[in-house]
């Protein structure tokens, strides 16, 4: 169960994408990681590989993390494999629909929130029930990984906007309630990023131009960018940051209100 002194981390969505690029971060930084994914098992795989030949530790456990059986099965293995972890990532997530509210089905609504939000509220209990049975763990860390659209709204994404907009509010509440038991609590937002859930941005390049041309830095982001924040928060250097969302969009929500 013990790794000595090494800290632990459990990512969500760590299986591709901005989650496997903040596992990889984190293992650099020298935490043995849990690298939670949802079906596809050869990414997964991928991940761990990344993160075992930078010298750290890492498992690749299967979750269904709206399941809240799923979220204490997959702790458990973390915990007995590698230690109790004491920095979450909430990476895991699904986009919008593309549908208007007229045409949502409810079932949709509730696919994404479960996705989105109630993974993350599973998550983060079970890291801060955690602390309070074990006292003495490192400073804990819980980073939610958000979006712009929880302020910048979309047509036709009231899920994941709202979505988005409850997970900014968990994390500003959680952060009140646990910062007296040294653990942090933020968000980060990012805005277009390079990764599977733009995989048409990816394939297309015309398109992709299109996009990246709305964008004030003129291209989109890397996950390895936004893993770097996420490296950061989950650093002693971010001791004092709690509570809050940081933007990571090369100012594309600094647009809102332009050209109109």
């Amino acid at each position: 169960m013990s790794t000595g002194n090494k800290r632990v981390a459990l990512v969500t969505g760590a299986e591709s994408g901005i989650g496997a690029a903040s596992a990889a971060a984190l293992g650099a930084a020298g935490m043995a990681i849990g690298v939670l994914y949802h079906s596809d098992v050869d990414s997964a795989g991928r991940t761990v590989a990344a993160i075992t030949a930078a010298g750290s530790r890492a498992i690749a456990v299967q979750a269904d993390i709206e399941r809240e059986s799923a979220v204490e099965a997959a702790f458990d293995t973390v915990t007995r494999e590698l230690g109790i972890p004491s920095v979450l990532v909430n990476s895991a997530g699904i986009n919008q629909s593309g549908v208007t509210v007229e045409k949502m089905s409810f079932d949709q609504w509730h696919r994404l929130f479960g996705a989105d939000v109630d993974g993350a509220f599973l998550t983060s209990r079970r890291l801060v029930r955690d602390f309070a049975a074990n006292p003495g763990l490192p400073p804990g860390r819980i980073i939610n990984i958000s979006s712009i659209h929880a302020e910048a709204m979309r047509a036709g994404a009231a899920d994941y906007c709202a979505a988005k907009g409850a997970l900014r509010n968990l994390t500003r509440v959680l952060a009140l309630e646990v910062a007296a038991q040294g653990i942090t609590v933020n968000a980060v937002a990012p805005g277009m990023v390079l990764t599977p859930m733009n995989e048409r941005a990816m394939q297309d390049q015309a398109y992709r131009a299109a996009l990246e041309a709305h964008i004030p830095m003129r291209r989109a982001g890397t996950p390895e960018e936004v893993a770097d924040l996420v490296a950061f928060l989950a650093s002693d250097k971010a001791a004092y940051i709690t509570g809050t969302t940081i933007t990571i969009d090369g100012a594309l929500s600094l647009l809102l209100g332009q050209g109109a």
